[in-house]
């Protein structure tokens, strides 16, 4: 895969509609470059990919290696080569987008990624437990989620910032999974802090390959936008 192109598999809108029962399998993430971001079947857990490891983040922070044939009902993922690498420090999760617009100031409507490594302070992160029946909406799952702490945590954090006019077809705006340095404990960020710095990485992204289900359950849903859905559940 070439550097700092998008692979994703699938829509947010489609999660929204509970279109998760099947999907790729691990081993084709696999190929998909370096990082990359997710869930799995029946949408039981985050997915974090980071260098030929795919994990599921699960309830509760654990986390598991997953294996090869696990199937992935979304991702995102790309073959990430930082374009700049800076020391920064985050006082809050909003410091992301206002760092990563002194890194791209001209890229308002583009697709960034970037990979963040270091001691952190504080993460809020949470994972889904999954569906209890067939196509349950990720909306709902919101209401049951595990939600877990981190102080003075070593680890990697790997996310995407999409163009807000994107909304549906990912998560506009900032999208990050987090794994401490032992994996052990992630999730998907709702907070941070790094009060010391940590090192960021960044690239632009101008080039995204979509591929979409075949599957029946894909092609009965409405995938229609649910802003306040998504904002209520990718916080």
């Amino acid at each position: 895969m070439e550097p700092n192109h998008i692979y994703q598999y699938s829509l947010l809108n489609a999660l929204m509609d509970g279109v998760s029962e099947t999907g790729i399998p691990v081993s084709k993430l696999l190929t998909k470059g370096n990082q990359g971001l997710g869930t799995f079947a029946r949408m039981n857990g985050e997915l974090l990919f980071l260098d030929g490891k795919v994990y599921q983040l699960q309830a509760e922070g654990n986390v598991r290696e997953a294996g090869e044939g696990d199937q992935i009902p979304f991702a995102v993922s790309t073959n990430f080569v930082p374009q700049q690498t800076r020391k920064v420090t985050l006082p809050n999760k909003s410091a992301l987008d206002s760092t990563l617009h002194t890194f791209a100031p001209h890229a308002k409507n583009l697709f960034l990624t970037y990979r963040i490594t270091g001691l952190f302070t504080y993460l809020k992160c949470r994972t889904v437990r999954g569906q209890t029946y067939a196509h349950q909406p990720l909306s709902e799952l919101g209401a049951t989620q595990s939600v877990e702490e981190y102080h003075d945590v070593r680890g990697t954090i790997i996310g995407f910032r999409t163009p807000a006019n994107w909304q549906g077809f990912g998560v506009a705006g900032e999208h990050a999974h987090f794994i401490d340095e032992g994996r052990r404990a992630g999730g998907h960020v709702l907070e941070l802090e790094a009060a010391g710095e940590v090192e960021m990485g960044m690239a632009v992204v101008r080039d995204v390959h979509v591929e979409l289900p075949a599957s029946e359950e894909f092609n009965e849903a409405g995938l229609s936008t649910d802003d306040e859905g998504v904002r209520k559940v990718e916080g």
